[in-house]
């Protein structure tokens, strides 16, 4: 070979579809895309390159056509345990629990040492009320995998759900003797000495963990609700932010286990007015997270904007198809540059992040037309919690008494009534609620200030879903 002369030979397929799942790997999506179509212009059936391509197909929002891919690699090739699980991931995404559970129950006949389905499958047995077959499942992936962090923090939820808090703890513990800086595990692990009383061992961890990162706003948050010293008027941006973002992609499965009822009693409350879903609505989804009361209130709106602080919540609820436009954006400021915009807003678990509700109500009243209509659930302050107007609960959620709730709303000049109801499982028990609809009369000296922003520039949400494959 001559001085400075190349040598250049053609990739095997086996080498090319290696190189296209690297490149997914590394978030690379769009090359990988392109990758996978040269090698299914030679091989358009080739098992691996289907699964793969399926599993790129979810990891970009088109979880129909990925599961429509991996399933045909598997009718290709279906000695693949590791390919069942991945679907059965696709599936849990999906909120499809019953063909989840088939997905990794076809995994672990396959190979029964499979740790990370036994994990995936202990959540979605517990997610259909089955806690004995839940911990036999995460234990079983504890024995596989001593180290599994997941596996740990996992049973101690299931346990804290049982008020196995003891327990819970220890497992919260292992978590974080494997994985010493893990958010989740601190954070829960601080909340099970809550459910033991043991608030002032609650404290101590937060305050540890302030010492480690004293800008966290997590630990800063959840330290003011166990301690009640320096309770913000409403949970920070910064707060809000990394809760949401972190677990966007995985917030609808991890609410199905809830029994989560928000949404839908929002939609209920709307369909109960005097309004038809005749799409004619100006309507707002105020918090809207990843859409979830977007898709029942779209048969109300000629045109729905959703709002929301956490830019992860807004990627999943573009993927909805059912908003003219997301902004990102504080809510009490996005409101009050709406005067007058909207028939309708709607906030579903949005406003429990709020204490004092004085400026948001306002806010939200002068960007609501004349006769127009608030919809919005909170968690209701009952007992010793209503003392007080409102009141942080140590998971760092505020409740409210009904009597503040419609106080404020007569002072700012809106009818209301208010329902009980309950909105969701919390440590095995069920959370007490309020759903109130407050309605703008015909004449109104209700107004927006001046700060003013197009209730309708859109927000274009990039796709920046991660990797789901096990």
């Amino acid at each position: 070979m001559e001085p400075g002369q190349v040598t250049v030979r053609e990739v095997t397929l086996d080498e090319a579809i290696s190189f296209a799942i690297l490149l997914q790997q590394n978030e690379q999506f769009a090359d990988a895309e392109t990758l996978y179509g040269r090698i299914f212009d030679v091989a358009p059936d080739h098992p691996k390159a289907l699964h793969y391509f399926g599993v790129l197909a979810h990891q970009q929002g088109r979880s129909d056509e990925a599961i429509r891919l991996v399933e045909k690699s598997l009718a290709l090739q279906p000695d693949q345990a590791d390919w069942f699980s991945n679907l059965g991931i696709i599936f849990q995404d999906q909120g499809k629990l019953d063909d989840a559970i088939g997905a990794y129950g076809r995994a672990i006949s396959l190979n029964p040492n499979q740790p990370n389905a036994y994990s995936n499958l202990g959540v979605l047995l517990r997610a259909q009320g089955k806690p004995v077959e839940a911990e036999a499942a995460y234990r079983t992936a504890i024995r596989l995998d001593p180290g599994h962090v997941e596996a740990y923090t996992n049973l101690g939820t299931l346990l804290v759900g049982l008020k196995r808090f003891v327990e819970a703890a220890t497992c919260y513990n292992k978590a974080i003797t494997l994985k010493p800086k893990h958010p989740s595990a601190r954070k829960l692990l601080a909340l099970a000495h809550c459910g033991l009383g043991e608030l002032d061992e609650a404290v101590k961890i937060f305050k540890e963990w302030l010492e480690e990162e004293p800008e966290n706003p997590v630990a800063r948050h959840l330290l003011a609700a166990c301690s009640g010293l320096g309770v913000p008027v409403r949970a920070s941006d910064g707060f809000i932010e990394e809760t949401f973002d972190s677990f966007a992609a995985s917030f609808e499965s991890k609410l199905a286990q809830l029994s989560y009822r928000a949404p839908a009693l929002v939609a209920a409350m709307l369909a109960g007015s005097t309004v038809a879903p005749s799409k004619s609505l100006s309507v707002l989804d105020a918090g809207c997270g990843t859409g979830l009361c977007g898709e029942l209130v779209a048969p109300f709106a000629r045109r729905l904007i959703g709002v929301d602080l956490s830019r992860g919540m807004l990627v999943q609820a573009k993927k909805k198809n059912v908003y003219d436009a997301l902004v990102q954006a504080e809510l009490t400021a996005f409101l009050r540059g709406c005067d007058q915009a909207f028939d309708v807003i709607v906030s579903a678990d949005t406003l429990v992040y709020f204490g004092a509700l004085e400026d948001v109500i306002a806010a939200a009243a002068a960007a609501l037309r004349p006769e127009g209509s608030l919809i919005f659930t909170l968690e209701e302050a009952t007992g010793v919690e209503a003392v007080t107007d409102y009141r942080l609960k140590p998971h760092g959620r505020y409740c409210h008494t009904q009597g503040y709730v419609e106080r404020l709303l007569a002072e700012t000049g809106l009818s209301a009534e208010a329902e009980r109801a309950e909105l969701r499982m919390e440590v095995g028990v069920q959370v007490a609620g309020l759903v109130v609809r407050a309605r703008k009369p015909a004449s109104s000296c209700v107004t927006a200030d001046s700060r003013k922003v197009a209730a309708g520039d859109d927000m274009h949400a990039e796709r920046m879903v991660g990797e789901h494959h096990a």
